[in-house]
């Protein structure tokens, strides 16, 4: 980080959720220079869920937020990456993301427990002295003004800044402050279950992520942790009206979608003794995300569908902008919110786009699926690395570079050329 003349003050930000993104943010403001209050509505810090994958733009965000090499310790390094027809247990596409694919992408493609990810940026930031937790902080409301936020909990306690940042989901209460727009539920639901490797067929052991696409469903298996486990993800579209949230789940429900399957991606049903329910949920795309002090991160920003296992990624990436664009406009919040904002909504809605298509793609049935089946026939890895070239190769020192020219200062323009 550069360094910043003595009269310059620092401020102050309230970030609201403690997950991946709020974690990020924290590191990557406070690693400038600005004080944190991070506000937590559990009563400990932590994640649920299971595993999650990493791009190599997860892995460049991550390093410019000085944990890469910690989260790589506990991530397992893929392979490729496999598509399987769940009827017929035709390969549909492989993909090697071996060598030639960190040539291309200065990065590894891995798979991580969403519990390791999290704590190895946890643990960098309880060591920032300038980032104070706050649990069982349940925010309901926020006052934003000419002085600054006012953060105010279900249980009446009043945290003030000069700036806030809603890193709390789908369901945040910044973005209803900011936006009040209403969440999409999908009719997707998604059953995730962890699973020892023994317990795992032989046959599907792989060293990949494998999506084995289905009528109307999918299922999605990969190593975790060394290769001791293997997260299961099973994905259908449910015949109930959903609404977005997260509840234990039955064995009997998801053996009711799969009756079309073959028997062997089948078989992993059976395997898990518990699961976890997620009714899923994003929201279209928005062109404005800030207002004046106060600002949106991670899934409250641009909540997304689970198909491109982009989620946690987006989120480490806006982070790293973030940080870059209040470093760029010296402390200013309100003009570095905006920066930020410009420099990622194009990305991100390209992403949440993507997404939907990529479920559609996954959940085909009939000649859709044929169509399917026949588009990546004959494709060479170069083909399919130029087709994700624009999700895979994004770099921290570029992440300014989306933003309108107005909003950038006169600094980062001459950088720039």
């Amino acid at each position: 980080m550069s360094a910043f003349p003595s009269e310059t003050r620092h401020p102050s930000v309230l970030l609201v959720g403690g997950g991946i993104g709020g974690m990020a943010a924290a590191l990557a403001l406070a690693r400038l220079g600005v004080s944190i209050d991070l506000l937590e509505q559990s009563a400990a810090i932590g994640e649920i869920g299971a595993g999650l994958q990493l791009g190599p733009n997860a892995f460049a965000a991550l390093d410019a937020l000085g944990v890469g090499e910690a989260v790589r310790r506990g991530s397992v390094f893929t392979d490729r990456l496999v598509m399987m027809d769940a009827v017929d247990c035709g390969e549909v596409a492989s993909v090697p993301v071996g060598e030639a694919f960190r040539a291309r992408f200065r990065n590894p493609y891995a798979v991580s427990h969403r519990a390791d990810l999290h704590g190895a940026i946890h643990e960098t930031v309880k060591q920032h002295p300038l980032i104070r937790f706050h649990t069982s902080a349940q925010v309901e409301s926020i006052d934003t003004g000419a002085h600054g936020v006012t953060a105010i909990t279900r249980d009446g306690r009043r945290f003030q800044a000069d700036a806030i940042v809603g890193c709390d989901g789908v369901k945040s209460v910044v973005r209803a402050k900011l936006i009040g727009d209403a969440p999409r539920v999908s009719g997707h639901v998604v059953y995730r279950a962890v699973v020892p490797a023994a317990d795992m067929p032989a046959d599907l052991r792989w060293n990949a992520p494998v999506v084995w696409a289905g009528p109307n469903c999918h299922l999605v298996h990969y190593p975790l942790r060394h290769g001791e486990q293997y997260n299961l993800v099973v994905t259908f579209h449910s015949r109930e009206e959903e609404e977005w949230g997260v509840t234990d789940g039955s064995k009997e429900e998801v053996l009711s979608y799969f009756e079309g399957v073959h028997a062997r991606p089948r078989q992993l049903l059976d395997r898990p003794t518990s699961w976890r329910r997620w009714s899923t949920a994003d929201r279209d795309p928005v062109d404005r995300w800030s207002e004046g002090p106060a600002t949106l991160l991670g899934d409250a920003a641009h909540p997304m569908m689970q198909y491109l296992a982009q989620g946690a990624c987006m989120a480490l990436e806006d982070a790293v902008t973030l940080g870059a664009a209040v470093e760029a406009c010296d402390f200013d919040m309100t003009a570095a919110f905006k920066l930020y904002e410009a420099a990622r909504v194009a990305r991100t809605a390209r992403v949440v786009l993507s997404v939907r298509e990529m479920g559609r793609l996954y959940h085909a049935k009939g000649v859709e699926r044929l169509v399917r089946n026949s588009l990546w026939v004959g494709r060479t890895p170069e083909r399919f690395y130029d087709a994700v070239e624009w999700l895979y190769a994004w770099r921290p020192e570029h992440c300014l570079d989306d933003a309108p020219a107005s909003l950038r200062p006169a600094a980062i323009e001459l950088s720039l050329h």
